[in-house]
């Protein structure tokens, strides 16, 4: 996700490191089918936390890119009457017939530098703090309380990484953008606005992630009680649960994210008409201007886009990160083994 994060960045509970052993015996290697997804793998490392949050991460924002592009496009709140569109895929269609077949890609570098270090460092930090909590709180056990502070903590660092990048990207995805390089935009911005302008919407995000993690969670284990109650390593019901539970937390926390749309863009045509001189500033602020020029519809304007792309992200998110998870424990278990 963001999870997610959202995932970005998400807090729908990473598997942490499974039930605790007894001190005598040795953990066995995981045996694929057999073992319950939420001790799958045990006792990985952090170097294995941070390789599998990293593919995880560059996997979620590549493959559903071309969507995210048209969800900052319809979050505009004045656009151009050449970029109105009525749905995602009209939108997509619109911007390859009329601005090339690789408009949509525009900022996707970018994103692919920034979800690497910020994904590596959410997974790591999260199950390190998971563990560690779970067992100072219940004595090994999973709580809940440990969950969501770690997530908490984790998304401080992982939107610290990600929320210049994320200004970098949205401005190239923008209609008519003038920056005709990442490098360009990054010099530009820098030049004009100062260092700042790259976290100006740092609040906004961790206001959005923090309340999109807990939906996540809260929906993610909802699921998993319905369609997965023993606890099976189970990849389709982990991804139909994680789909839905990206869907609902996206949909919950659109108008924040229409918010740091506005804050990242900074759209000349839309605070001109309501009179804002200069740059605008703070989560207050915006959510004002967002009202100021949409009224309560403005709050959710790209939803469908969020939602669409939410769902196969989170899904291709969590999978990713397990598989690579498994995959390298395994490997190290059976490379100790066979010496």
């Amino acid at each position: 996700m963001e999870l997610s994060c959202g995932v970005g960045g998400s807090a729908a509970a990473p598997p942490g490191p499974g039930p605790p052993h007894s001190a005598a015996a040795a953990p066995a290697p995981p045996m694929e089918g057999t073992e319950e997804y939420e001790s799958l793998p045990s006792g990985a490392s952090l170097g294995t936390h941070m390789m599998a949050g990293a593919v995880a991460g560059i996997m979620e924002h590549t493959v559903m890119y071309p969507v995210d592009s048209v969800k900052t496009r319809m979050q505009s709140l004045q656009p151009d009457p050449k970029a109105q569109y009525r749905s995602v895929y009209e939108a997509l269609k619109k911007i390859v017939l009329t601005e090339g077949f690789w408009r949509p890609l525009r900022g996707i570098n970018v994103t692919m530098l920034g979800a690497g270090p910020a994904h590596a460092m959410y997974f790591a930090c999260y199950e390190k703090m998971k563990k560690s909590l779970s067992d100072s709180i219940q004595h090994g056990g999973n709580s809940h309380l440990a969950n969501g502070i770690a997530g908490s903590v984790a998304t401080l660092l992982h939107d610290a990484v990600m929320n210049p990048a994320e200004v970098v990207k949205q401005r190239m995805q923008m209609f008519n953008s003038p920056y005709k390089s990442v490098l360009s935009c990054i010099r530009t911005v820098q030049r004009t606005e100062g260092f700042g302008a790259f976290y100006r919407s740092y609040t906004t995000q961790l206001t959005m992630n923090v309340p999109f993690q807990a939906i996540h969670f809260i929906t993610y284990e909802f699921m998993q009680e319905q369609i997965n109650p023993h606890r099976d390593y189970n990849p389709r019901s982990h991804i139909v649960s994680g789909a839905i539970a990206g869907a609902v937390a996206a949909a919950a926390t659109t108008p924040l994210d229409v918010c740091k749309t506005l804050l990242n863009t900074q759209e000349n045509t839309a605070l001109s008409s309501v009179n804002i001189s200069g740059h605008l500033s703070g989560m207050v602020n915006a959510f004002k201007t967002v009202y100021q020029l949409g009224g309560i519809s403005g709050y959710f304007r790209g939803v469908q886009a969020r939602v669409i792309y939410q769902m196969p992200s989170t899904a291709i998110a969590w999978s990713v990160y397990e598989f690579f998870k498994y995959f390298l424990t395994k490997h190290k278990l059976e490379k100790r083994t066979s010496l």
